[in-house]
């Protein structure tokens, strides 16, 4: 199974036992010029190419979940909610530093984090 196939399946079954609403985040890198010439075999062509950083910074988890958190009565009508990460690994991958850098940082914060490599790891990290 590919991570992403994974993730999906995670943010699928999140949703529907309702322990918060998730966001698949996206970190990466792209390639910009000054001309792009596509290519009879559907390749492309950049002329004079510059990397640039997209989305998030490097090391951010691959879901973000934000959780209801069950509140008093005095802050009835308030958005009351708490964050969770999840770095989604299949059996053979492995964070790198960046990543649990990243996780660990969250969790010095309070958040729940983890690398669930099971749908059934993601629900015990969240709950």
């Amino acid at each position: 199974m590919r991570e992403h196939d994974l993730q999906n399946q995670i943010r699928f079954e999140i949703s529907r036992q309702r322990l918060g609403v998730s966001f698949r985040t996206n970190v990466g890198q792209a390639w910009q010029g000054e001309r792009i010439q596509r290519n009879l075999d559907g390749s492309i062509t950049i002329y004079n190419p510059r990397p640039f950083q997209t989305g998030l910074p490097e090391g951010f988890s691959d879901l973000l979940v934000i959780q209801p958190i069950i509140i008093s009565p005095e802050h009835v009508g308030q958005l009351v909610a708490a964050a969770a990460f999840l770095e989604v690994k299949t059996q053979n991958r492995k964070p790198t530093p960046k990543q649990l850098n990243f996780l660990e940082q969250m969790r010095q914060l309070g958040a729940k984090t983890g690398i669930p490599r099971s749908v059934e790891d993601a629900l015990n990290i969240l709950r």
